[in-house]
């Protein structure tokens, strides 16, 4: 499996991670079985959220990886905080919360639903609009001081609000988690339309890829395979025909499959992203994690993002 590195640091993972946002969902048994099928397919890295399941998800990992042959060094474990789920209205998420407090008791119920002593990384999930950097650098410093958290990162968040937290911190943001795929192309639509007029000119993320890419912040893509935001998978949904057209002219070329190759087109460029698969099925997953293993050319990566429906100016 293709390792990319992690920010700046000599953090190196799998270029595939497997994503246990669905895990709430699988018996400890099958959780045991995509657990162990993961680490032979050469994926070594988990990444979580507390409200994955409402910490269900993160409850059958612990119960899993403890019943698997499996030790701590075989993966690197992350996992996300700051939505907070309000037990007063039926768990319903109801702010975002990055004060001390709940950044220091998040981190502990997650190894404690995980069962092990530290996450490899913690991210900030999604902007709190009422953010402290002073808070939450005591509470990363806290973490990190009593050996819980090793590295730290951002989830959905603006290249100015990085900014903002990483003046207030003594440790180096190293990651930004953000939708990215072959049908989820907004980071690059208003690069390549630049002083047009048209709505891919606009810039919705005040160019978080560029940004990444000159601090040296590792972006990983999640829902690679989806439309829109939630809406659902394009491979193989007749409404996308065009774009299903040429990933499966691409897969017979390269001899592996369409999400194979629709992984291929985030790695191919030189941002160097991780890509996050969700699925729970070990076949699916081993599949897609095939793409990491194949080279687009340049013109290969933009004609699939034209058969997405993309143009050129």
């Amino acid at each position: 499996m293709k390792q990319v590195k992690i920010g700046n640091s000599e953090f190196k993972a799998s270029a595939v991670a497997l994503g246990i946002m669905r895990m709430d969902k699988l018996s400890v048994d099958e959780a045991v079985t995509i657990l162990e099928e993961t680490k032979n397919d050469g994926i070594n890295f988990i990444d979580s959220a507390n409200v994955y399941g409402m910490g269900k998800a993160e409850e059958i990992f612990g119960k899993a990886f403890k019943k698997s042959s499996l030790t701590r060094s075989d993966f690197y474990i992350q996992s996300k905080g700051g939505i907070y789920c309000n037990p007063d209205r039926n768990m319903e998420i109801t702010r975002y919360d990055f004060s001390q407090a709940n950044l220091i008791n998040t981190v502990d119920g997650i190894l404690q639903r995980m069962g092990i002593d530290y996450l490899d990384s913690f991210l900030l999930h999604r902007p709190d609009a009422l953010m402290d950097p002073a808070e939450i650098a005591t509470a990363f410093d806290i973490l990190q001081r009593d050996g819980k958290v090793r590295h730290f990162g951002v989830s959905n968040l603006n290249p100015l609000q990085v900014e903002l937290i990483q003046s207030g911190i003594n440790q180096k943001l190293l990651i930004n988690q953000l939708q990215f795929g072959v049908m989820h192309t907004g980071p690059v639509d208003f690069g390549i339309h630049t002083n047009m007029l048209d709505k891919r000119s606009i810039d919705h993320d005040g160019g978080v890829l560029e940004y990444s890419r000159l601090h040296n912040m590792t972006i990983q893509a999640w829902s690679p395979f989806q439309y829109g935001q939630f809406e659902g998978t394009f491979i193989d949904d007749p409404n996308h025909q065009e774009v299903n057209d040429e990933l499966q002219k691409l897969g017979d070329k390269y001899h592996v499959s369409k999400n194979a190759i629709a992984t291929a087109w985030i790695l191919r460029h030189p941002a160097k992203l991780q890509v996050i698969a969700g699925t729970m099925n070990p076949m699916h997953l081993r599949d897609s994690a095939k793409g990491a293993d194949v080279e687009l050319t340049a013109q290969e990566w933009y004609d699939i993002y034209m058969a997405a429906g993309n143009d050129l100016p």
